[in-house]
């Protein structure tokens, strides 16, 4: 029976130290979720408020691709970041607003889409509106990290 109890003891010590704190702390990422990607969206937005094109293209992977309105396909985040610069331009405001989003069940790839609305200066100094839709396809980096890999957008009416 003396020769059980340290035997004993030895395993409740390895249970105690390296099982039962991963159990009781576990720091596991939060769960991808089509909430999280609109929180990615509002982030999106704010960085291109705020930084302009370097902003805005900080959420964009290497190797995404662009699909504007009535326009050629757009390969590579160096290439779309050579449009981006109207949004250096204080003149100039791109907003949008995701109106739903959904995730996939393994996690790692989701969309975004809603409503945009790009406000500018004519040559004259004249306010200009353009509203559209858009479409962006987020996919989990290496590192944990969200970028859009495809972004769409078309024009439209206003949204009502």
């Amino acid at each position: 029976m003396k020769s059980f109890v340290p035997v004993a003891a030895l395993c409740a010590i390895v249970v105690v130290m390296f099982v039962l704190p991963g159990n009781l702390f576990s720091t596991s990422p939060v769960k991808p979720s089509a909430e999280m990607l609109k929180q990615l969206e509002a982030e999106f937005m704010k960085a291109a408020a705020d930084k302009g094109s370097q902003g805005y293209m900080s959420y964009y992977a290497d190797d995404s691709v662009e699909v504007p309105n009535n326009a050629p396909l757009i390969l590579g985040k160096a290439e779309i970041a050579k449009g981006m610069d109207f949004l250096d331009d204080k003149n100039n405001r791109l907003t949008w607003t995701p109106v739903g989003a959904d995730i996939s069940s393994s996690g790692d790839l989701g969309y975004t889409y809603g409503n945009y609305e790009f406000r500018a200066k004519d040559k004259e100094g004249k306010p200009v509106v353009q509203y559209g839709k858009y479409t962006s396809i987020w996919k989990r980096q290496k590192d944990g990290s969200w970028k859009v890999v495809l972004d769409m957008g078309n024009a439209s009416p206003e949204a009502k």
